[in-house]
Order: C-alpha cells, then sequence, then structure tokens
C-alpha cells in the first residue's frame, strides 16, 4: 500500500463518491480529516495544494490548528499536501461534480494562483476553507460542512425556544389560583 493508501484508509467506501485512492489531479477538491472537522484543499499539481490557514500562525502550526475554525481572517497558502495533511488521513473528493460543473482546470488553477499570499475573510458557516475550494472548482462557494452546521444550530435554536414555551406554560400555570 503506497503513502496515499495509507492516508486514505479513513475514507468513505460510498459508491458514489469518486475512488478516494486516486491520485489527485490538478483541480481536485482534497478533504482532510482532522480530528474534530474536515479541511478542505485544491490540489495544484506536483504535490502542492493551496488552502486557507489562520493568519496569525505559521504554516506549520496552521495545519493541524483547531483555531482556524475560530479565526475571522484566513490567508490563502500554497503547501505541499503531504505536509498539509501530516499524519491524518486525506481523500480526493470532488463530491460536488454531480450537481456542479467544474470550471475548465487551467482557470480553477489560474484563479488559485492569483490568490496565494492573499488574506481574505474567514466564518465558519458562510466563508470557510470548503466555501473557499468550490468557488475555485465550480465559481460557486458551497459548504456541506456548514449546511449541517447551520441545520444543527437551527434544531438547538428551535428546541431551546420549545424549551422556553414550555417552561413559561408551566409557570404561568404554577401561579394561577385555584
Amino acid at each position: 500500500m503506497d503513502k496515499q493508501q495509507q492516508n486514505s484508509t479513513m475514507a468513505s467506501n460510498d459508491p458514489d463518491l469518486p475512488d478516494p485512492y486516486a491520485d489527485p489531479q490538478p483541480g481536485d477538491l482534497i478533504e482532510i480529516f482532522r480530528p474534530a472537522y474536515q479541511h478542505w484543499a485544491l490540489y495544484l499539481g506536483d504535490g502542492y495544494i493551496i488552502n486557507l490557514t489562520p493568519v496569525d500562525e505559521s504554516a506549520a502550526a496552521a495545519m493541524s490548528s483547531v483555531k482556524s475554525v475560530f479565526s475571522r481572517k484566513a490567508v490563502v497558502r500554497m503547501q505541499l499536501l503531504k505536509e498539509v495533511v501530516g499524519s491524518d488521513s486525506y481523500r480526493v473528493n470532488n463530491k460536488y461534480d454531480h450537481n456542479h460543473t467544474p470550471l475548465p482546470i487551467c482557470e480553477i488553477i489560474q484563479r488559485a494562483q492569483v490568490l496565494i499570499g492573499q488574506e481574505v475573510s474567514y466564518d465558519l458557516l458562510g466563508s470557510n476553507c470548503e466555501h473557499f475550494v468550490t468557488l475555485l472548482r465550480y465559481g460557486e462557494g458551497v459548504s456541506e460542512q456548514a449546511t449541517r452546521a447551520i441545520g444543527a444550530i437551527s434544531l438547538v435554536t428551535a428546541a431551546a425556544s420549545a424549551f422556553s414555551v414550555l417552561g413559561l406554560i408551566n409557570t404561568r400555570s404554577r401561579n394561577r389560583p385555584f
């Protein structure tokens, strides 16, 4: 088993997803499995990716930092895939290809290269690393991870509201004279 296959062993066996053992090709989306979240990058070629990292951290420290999830700004960096992945697993995951048409590869790479070294806004729910790379690949920022988080927040908010209303009703019924 080669290094990439070892790194990809935690990938899903979903038959609708691309082969996780495939060698990355320029323009591919790379999903990196961090302990608490997935980090996304775009493969440029020759072992390099482009990805977002926190502004106030070195490239090496940023590769595994959960702090990146809470930053408001990020820097676009070109780094070696193997250095960004470290001991985590990853896979090629162009999962949105079935409903979004990828831009021509030369355009994807050109758009990515123009952004290297730029500081960009970062927002976990509206402008995260997955939004960034899908914007490069498809011309539209998409993030299933953010959609799931927004859904979870909505569910918690609805539940809290329901419990609050139930508590209010319960308090009123206890305070009523017989």
